[in-house]
């Protein structure tokens, strides 16, 4: 538990740090050309990171380094340390290259749909922003490093550091009211700025934690060749996995202006329970799982993530859908961002919750095949999850981007199955929001449960006595059904309140509601929760 808190308030401060750069962001730039151009450009430098970063380094550097600190092999260890930061630079370095000298072309496969005037300014963010995609991949290997050294607080709030370089710009360019292509381009050398803080204050750290470190190529290790073997798997399951992100902003770009930032701003608070509470689990149980010569030791630390991770994502995911409106509301809803604009940013945030629960699963069982040298199997159930998001996604968006949002109503409804398929110029649509980027979201959702459904059965087959997701979330539904109606209530009754007020007041009530339900259930991490609130509270 300590470790997922460390990691968990990292992740918190982290994120807080980014949803006061998004509510600037989205003052700055609204939902405009000048936002979708730098949705766009973050993509490229975004995939290299997911790449070469933490998703790879979880799945094949950090369980060989873990395994080798437990047996006592420090030398050896930061041989290998040393090693993979060589590798790591060499790749990033001749990928940035790459992304820089091919903008163009590489911004015409991301998003087709862009008008000429849109697709040069992306082009130009591009090149910015990969030149700083080195530091990004560095801070991944610093956190591993880190992390497998039981030391997880610094890492995940150091992207603070990346986060606060940009809200500066954005105050500078809020305070000279700055033209929106402007802000961009200076958010996007920002960007590279905040990237560097974010390397440099972990990388002190690790020189002081591992003194003797040396960057080298040292590739003839037998522990750096099975850090290799594992690499190429899990690079390519992270790669379907940034393809995924990619296929949604490309179909994204071919809906009504707007789609990819709306769908930007809604991502980024599906994230957030994810990373809070998924990712700080799995992430600090890794290097123990990695550590568990005992597979019946390994079952009972996947079950009991399992259980953690469950508790509060599903929470999460009922109040997305049933209170996101006002949560919207409350981060983005001032300056350019509108009434309409909130609405479907809720309708998309709403879209995607519906598969939060399986994404949190998903994550926990991941990492315990990675933590016993599976790196294949997660990797093939990730493509056929991103070829079902695709699919489903198509089916839906088209249809749905016949509507819109105007004055808080949805208007044209009677044109969704009119099946002729996309609508880049419908009429009305100027100014009015449309719901294009809810299709791609449900494509996400349903793709979300088959992925977990998959991974539970390559689970079963490979390590006995395997947990069932389901099974975790059954015990929760009681609460859900009591919280749930607390929180319409609450939606109701202070629709008057500035959102501001009103998020926080039907969050609570909510939460409340739902934790103490748990509790007299004998729901076991609710019980765990008010024991340390108690602990807490006497001091």
């Amino acid at each position: 538990m300590r470790g997922s808190s460390a990691v968990a308030g990292g992740i918190f401060l982290s994120r807080l740090a980014g949803l006061v750069r998004e509510a600037l962001l989205r003052s700055v730039l609204g939902l405009g050309p000048a936002a979708d151009a730098f949705a766009a450009a973050l993509r490229i430098p975004n995939v290299l990171q997911n790449l070469l970063g933490e998703g790879s380094l979880s799945a094949s550097f950090i369980p060989v380094y873990s395994r080798l600190l437990g047996e006592g092999h420090e030398r050896e260890a930061g041989r290998v340390a040393g090693a993979v930061a060589g590798m790591l630079t060499a790749l990033a370095g001749a990928l940035a290259l790459l992304g820089i000298l091919l903008a163009r072309p590489l911004t015409l496969l991301l998003a087709p749909g862009f008008s000429d005037e849109t697709l040069d300014l992306t082009v130009d963010l591009v090149r910015i922003t990969t030149a700083g995609v080195g530091f990004l991949v560095l801070s991944a290997w610093c956190l591993g490093v880190l992390n497998s050294h039981r030391r997880f607080f610094l890492s995940y709030v150091a992207p603070v550091l990346w986060n606060a370089a940009q809200i500066a710009v954005l105050a500078a360019a809020i305070l000279g009211s700055w033209d929106p292509v402007d802000a961009a381009r200076a958010l996007a050398w920002g960007l590279v700025a905040g990237g560097a803080l974010q390397f440099g204050v972990q990388a002190v750290a690790v020189v002081r934690l591992v003194p003797g470190i040396r960057v080298s190529l040292a590739a003839g290790l037998p522990s750096v060749t099975e850090v290799r073997r594992r690499f190429g798997p899990a690079v390519m399951g992270r790669g379907v996995v940034q393809l995924s992100g990619y296929l949604d902003l490309i179909l994204a770009s071919l809906l009504v202006t707007g789609a990819v930032a709306g769908l930007l701003s809604a991502q980024m608070l599906y994230a957030l329970p994810v990373s809070l509470f998924a990712m700080s689990v799995a992430a600090s149980e890794l290097p123990e799982m990695s550590r568990a010569g005992d597979p019946t030791l390994l079952v009972s630390r996947c079950h009991s993530a399992l259980r953690r991770t469950s508790f509060f994502v599903t929470f999460a995911a009922v109040a997305y859908v049933v209170a996101g409106e006002t949560i919207v509301g409350a981060l983005f809803r001032w300056g350019a961002f509108d009434a309409d604009d909130t609405r479907v940013v809720w309708l998309v945030l709403a879209a995607y919750s519906i598969g939060l629960p399986a994404i949190g699963a998903s994550r926990i069982f991941q990492n315990t095949l990675y933590s016993i040298g599976d790196t294949k199997g997660p990797a093939r159930i990730a493509a056929t999850r991103v070829v079902v998001a695709g699919v489903v996604g198509v089916v839906f968006m088209f249809p749905m981007d016949h509507v819109s949002v105007v004055a808080g109503s949805l208007s044209g409804l009677e044109n969704v199955f009119a099946g002729d398929g996309p609508h880049v110029e419908i009429p009305g649509a100027l100014g009015a929001p449309h719901l294009g980027a809810v299709g791609l979201a449900l494509g996400s959702a349903v793709a979300a449960w088959l992925e977990l459904a998959l991974l539970t059965r390559l689970g079963r087959r490979t390590v006995e006595g395997f947990p069932s997701a389901l099974g975790t979330l059954r015990p929760l539904l009681p609460a859900l059904a009591a919280a749930t109606p607390v929180a319409l209530i609450l939606v109701t009754t202070t629709a008057g309140l500035p959102p501001q007020v009103s998020a926080p007041l039907v969050l609570a009530a909510a939460g409340l509601t739902y934790t103490v339900v748990a509790h007299l259930t004998g729901v076991a991490e609710a019980k765990l929760l008010f024991s340390r609130l108690v602990r807490t509270s006497r001091g």
